[in-house]
């Protein structure tokens, strides 16, 4: 099976063969830049879910399956205060299929700041005093104490929304 991700950060690239590997599915795995059709920092479940769509369609061109991966930020969740959600969908042109994964509050310090309009990524780096967290443990790894990071719990959404083309579930 051959698979493309819709994005060339290094950690979509590692959850989609996480899950592939846990599915004991065999396949190649390109990372291609792809436009999410939604904003840097998408707000809300219903525009990060159309940035996974979108980038998973576009990721699709030549390969069997897309995949696309989106973290956004959403306060309509059951979480109380600004969630960090994340959603994954494949795609093999002709159905797509989307999974979440794990939601985690933000900080208030942090949720202020991207509620007035800053991206998660750029305010967790400065908080923490690291550079390009969302490439490497992410906010997932920090606000968990590394007891979960990026790609794990990004590998959990793609885990779901590839179910459907790897099992005989559906």
């Amino acid at each position: 099976m051959d698979l493309a991700v819709g994005s060339t950060n290094p950690v979509k690239r590692r959850a989609t063969e996480r899950a592939l590997t846990k599915a004991g599915v065999e396949a190649t795995v390109a990372a291609v830049a792809v436009d999410s059709g939604v904003p840097e920092q998408p707000r809300g479940a219903a525009e990060t879910a159309r940035g996974a769509r979108t980038r998973a369609r576009n990721a699709l061109a030549g390969h069997d399956l897309g995949v696309g991966i989106e973290g956004g930020v959403d306060d309509e969740t059951p979480i109380e205060g600004l969630a960090l959600v994340m959603y994954a969908a494949v795609t093999d042109g002709d159905r797509t299929e989307l999974a979440a994964g794990p939601a985690l509050r933000l900080p208030a310090r942090i949720a202020d700041r991207v509620r007035d309009g800053a991206e998660l990524g750029p305010v967790m780096d400065e908080t923490l005093d690291t550079s390009g967290l969302k490439k490497r443990a992410g906010a997932a790894g920090a606000l968990t104490g590394g007891a979960t990071d990026r790609t794990e719990a990004l590998s959990t959404a793609v885990a779901g929304a590839l179910g459907p083309f790897v099992t005989e579930r559906y």
